[in-house]
């Protein structure tokens, strides 16, 4: 059962302004990738199901989390149907993010009044997510959008909120693209928790980049 509801979990989004995300299905690194997440700053995470067993995993980091790291919002991405939403909200989930937009989805999260982030690639896509109580709508694969696209959205419709992943990083160029056109968050995964930080077991470094990224985040928005 969630632990925020759907507005504490859109509340924090927006003041973090970034939503870090990754998969291992070894849960030992997947708490030490999570703490370092932790002491850097960040306080929620998209534990993306793509392996066999996520659910498992994700089960265990939730129990971990509420035990250890106070505060910290767990989710999980890449989630396809509404069989599996449900069965990771029965796991803790506090947010669902999805690559496409579902009704099926929408529905039980809103059952549940638990937040859900549909990948949106239009004004269409992103107004019907709207009607059917989405808060924050991912925008994906954002690198092949960019920011101009939020630019042009948030013309005539000021009031949609954006959370774009893919084809964003842990820098001041990328990050001031984003922001200066009106994103709310952003969702960050490899470029942020790369391959060489988790095979060289780097936690320090991962903690100061997420310190970074979240500094460059607070600056931008001054």
């Amino acid at each position: 059962m969630a632990q925020f509801s759907r507005i504490e979990v859109a509340q924090v989004m927006k003041e973090t302004g970034m939503v870090p995300l990754f998969f291992h299905s070894d849960i030992e690194i997947s708490k030490k990738v999570l703490k370092a997440c932790y002491d850097g700053g960040a306080r929620l995470m998209e534990f993306t199901a793509r392996g066999d067993f996520a659910h498992e995993v994700f089960g265990e980091l939730t129990k971990y989390a509420i035990a250890e790291l106070p505060g910290m919002i767990m989710g999980v991405g890449s989630v396809t149907d509404a069989a599996a939403a449900s069965l990771y909200m029965a796991l803790g989930a506090n947010f669902i993010v999805t690559p496409v937009l579902r009704e099926d989805i929408a529905i039980a999260c809103n059952r549940r009044k638990v937040l859900w982030s549909p990948g949106c690639g239009s004004l269409t896509e992103i107004a019907k997510a709207e009607e059917l109580g989405c808060e924050i709508v991912k925008l994906f694969p954002g690198g092949i959008y960019g920011p101009n696209f939020v630019k042009g959205v948030k013309g005539p419709q000021p009031w949609t909120s954006i959370m774009p992943t893919g084809g964003v990083s842990p820098t001041v160029e990328n990050l001031t693209g984003w922001f200066d056109a009106g994103v709310t968050c952003v969702g960050m995964g490899s470029k942020l928790i790369s391959k060489e930080i988790i095979a060289n077991e780097d936690y320090s470094t991962l903690q100061s980049k997420v310190e970074e990224a979240l500094g460059i985040i607070k600056n931008l928005r001054k």
